[in-house]
């Protein structure tokens, strides 16, 4: 981060940023006091001009890091990386066991009230975990702005094109016009039917098919956690029942069967 002080007017107005040596001479005179240590900020105690120069704030918005620049034309005044919260589906799934495991208990239980969940069926709903990133970005932005004059916010945006990422990974053809409209799961009822199309109804670990004269009961197993993975469908394998069963009881490994293709995009 440079090496300034800031600065606000009595009024709680940001002002232009000043040098330590001057900070110090302000608060010695008793023109100025502490307002904020971190970032080191002082509040003046008199009327000032209120003259501030052009100050442009860029945010490089991000998943696990948000990168800010708050410059003049001549110097940079402020950098600063933020870590928004990541912990956000983590508790929600922990909340959601909890209340699961509540029904098996001889406790309490609370009846369902769905008229808390209509907030999901409102256009323009945003998953917790996303949401809460969002808000992350605007507060860090304010942050900025009651310390700096800032008369301009640049906020760098970054578009990933999945399908065609994908294409490119698995050595197909660039998907162009309807393509993007029929992805790898188009003609599939749910991740699940889709998961057991692809891997041709087949247990991928002791290779049992199911068949009109004999009956497999299959599995769809994730290979990492849906805390950790989610529901894509690279993240899921066709199992038969009795594999499936060995495998959370630790009599068969992973390594047994197909492991997962590609990292999450969860972040992108």
């Amino acid at each position: 981060m440079p090496n300034k002080v800031y600065v606000i007017n009595k009024h709680g107005r940001p002002l232009m940023p000043c040098s330590p040596a001057k900070a110090r001479h302000l608060l010695d005179e008793g023109k100025a006091k502490v307002k904020k240590r971190t970032p080191f900020t002082i509040q003046l105690v008199y009327g000032s001009s209120g003259y501030t120069q052009e100050v442009i704030l860029g945010v490089d918005a991000g998943s696990k890091t948000i990168g800010m620049s708050a410059s003049t034309t001549k110097e940079e005044l402020l950098s600063a990386e933020v870590k928004p919260r990541n912990d956000v589906v983590d508790l929600l799934s922990t909340r959601r066991e909890f209340r699961r495991a509540q029904r098996n208990r001889k406790t309490r239980y609370r009846k369902p009230r769905f008229d808390n969940r209509v907030r999901s069926k409102h256009k323009g709903w945003l998953a917790p975990s996303v949401e809460v990133k969002i808000q992350e970005h605007i507060t860090s932005i304010k942050r900025v702005c009651r310390i700096l004059p800032v008369s301009k916010v640049v906020i760098e945006t970054a578009e990933f094109d999945l399908q065609l990422l994908k294409a490119i990974e698995e050595g197909k053809p660039v998907p162009q016009g309807e393509d993007y409209q029929q992805g790898e799961m188009y003609g599939h009822y749910n991740v699940r039917q889709y998961v057991l199309w692809r891997d041709g109804y087949t247990c991928q670990c002791c290779g049992a098919h199911a068949t009109k004269k004999k009956e497999v009961r299959l599995h769809v197993h994730h290979l990492e956690s849906r805390k950790v993975g989610g529901d894509a469908p690279d993240n899921q394998v066709t199992l038969c029942e009795s594999c499936h069963e060995k495998l959370h009881k630790g009599l068969i490994a992973e390594k047994d069967f197909k492991k997962r293709k590609r990292k999450s995009t969860r972040d992108a």
